[in-house]
């Protein structure tokens, strides 16, 4: 399997993880892991929150995140749900 093969296996576990986890996690964690997702998966839909502060957040951590590649964001996204995973935090 080709690095980016195994990068985007690697990732999709952790995207499972974390859709699969059914306690909330904290605001920050989800505000990235939003941020990384939104910009690994080249997904740039405006946020769609009801409320315009959630929105404010999102877009925040979209802007963020914008200098980083698609892979870069994979790798973070991966390392941030395995270090919650393991510390809780």
């Amino acid at each position: 399997m080709s690095n980016t093969g195994a990068l985007d296996k690697e990732f999709q576990e952790a995207v499972d993880r974390v859709n699969s986890h059914t306690d909330p996690f904290p605001a920050d964690i989800l505000l990235s892991l939003y941020a990384y997702y939104k910009k690994a998966t080249n997904s740039y839909s405006k946020p769609n929150s009801k409320k315009a502060i959630i929105n404010a957040f999102k877009t925040n951590a979209l802007f963020q995140v914008k200098n980083i590649s698609e892979d870069e964001a994979k790798r973070k996204y991966i390392d941030l749900v395995n270090h919650y995973f393991l510390y809780g935090k």
